[in-house]
């Protein structure tokens, strides 16, 4: 990320021959910012920005994350948001698939990292300092809530080749992992009516 005082064309321009280097290396371009665009964008952008936040390193200038608000609320706003989005996504592309275990597996292969991250973020309202592999968020929420990650991690087995899939119910995995993730958002959507 960079967070520029100004981000006209006269900058871009300037900011080109570096971004254009570094792309070689085969890294995204980075994210621009001034600080005002910045400072309100942590309401929309609270999930990314809590990882930019937590994992920075400042190479010239000051640590504007350090004085970036980050406001729980819109955290537990944009959670909700993506686990219900995520949800619909992953049930109509099950409709897509055709009716057999290798499909249905690697459905939730597929779409573990993006529910991984999603149950990281939401580990933000019991923990304070995150752990860096998803897996090990897994593990941590799990102890928060009422009801079993258990299909997480077992896909995550499928994934890295330690459970063969011959030996499993695919389909049952999947309803479990269809109602962890249901579980996720009932539980983030039930916290917008307390305070966070």
């Amino acid at each position: 990320m960079v967070v520029c005082r100004k981000l006209g064309l006269v900058e871009l321009n300037a900011l080109r021959p570096l971004t254009t280097r570094w792309a070689r290396f085969g890294n995204p371009p980075p994210l621009l910012f001034t600080w005002d665009r910045l400072k309100n964008s942590s309401d929309v952008f609270p999930i990314e920005l809590l990882d930019i936040k937590e994992r920075n390193l400042v190479l010239y200038g000051e640590d504007v994350m350090k004085r970036l608000p980050i406001s729980h609320a819109n955290l537990r706003f944009q959670l909700e948001h993506e686990l219900k989005g995520k949800l619909i996504q992953l049930r109509g592309r099950y409709l897509l698939i055709d009716e057999s275990d290798e499909d249905l597996a690697n459905l939730m292969i597929a779409t573990l990292s993006t529910f991984q991250i999603l149950i990281r973020a939401a580990l933000r309202f019991f923990e304070v300092n995150m752990p860096y592999r998803k897996r090990d968020a897994v593990k941590r929420f799990a102890t928060h809530v009422p009801y079993s990650l258990a299909a997480f991690y077992e896909i995550q087995d499928l994934r890295d080749g330690k459970l063969d899939k011959e030996l499993i119910d695919v389909p049952e995995l999947f309803q479990r992992y269809l109602t962890t993730v249901e579980q996720t958002a009932d539980l983030i959507h039930e916290m917008g009516s307390r305070r966070v």
